[in-house]
């Protein structure tokens, strides 16, 4: 976006520049100049702004992972709690093992579900990347058109 505008007024500077005068190419010059820096720092908010939505919304569903996650663990723990009981005390299974077997194979489904969502989320957020990549090419574009141009 910000590269078809420059384009066309690059071209339009082209065709007007001839037949003038030093200093008024030196103000062109100075309002391309200033132009080209506000299109990049407006991208560079674009970006930034993206790059935050994109942690925050990660970060949610973190958090979420982790309630869910915490949930598990506390079911686990419950669910431990009933089998050692019911194991000290009886070695056939009687209806409080069966609880007990209830709460740890949900308690397990728990973790797993928190966990996984934990990890897939943290590998997505780590693709992501922190530098703004569009502005730092736009920049590096300018950086060698500017050393081509002097």
């Amino acid at each position: 976006m910000a590269d078809s505008r420059t384009s066309r007024a690059m071209l339009k500077a082209n065709e007007s520049d001839e037949g003038r005068d030093l200093p008024s190419l030196i103000e062109r010059l100075a309002g391309d100049l200033t132009t080209l820096l506000d299109q990049k720092l407006t991208l560079l908010r674009v970006e930034i702004r993206e790059e935050v939505d994109t942690y925050v919304r990660g970060s949610i569903l973190i958090l979420a992972g982790g309630i869910v996650a915490a949930i598990g663990f506390a079911l686990a723990n419950i669910a431990l709690a009933f089998l050692v009981s019911t194991l000290i005390g009886t070695a056939d299974i009687s209806q409080p093992a069966k609880y007990a077997l209830g709460f740890v194979i949900t308690g397990i489904a728990y973790l797993i579900i928190g966990g996984a969502l934990i990890v897939i989320t943290k590998k997505r957020l780590a693709k992501q990347g922190i530098l703004p990549r569009r502005t730092m090419q736009e920049l590096e574009r300018d950086k060698d058109w500017l050393q081509e141009e002097l």
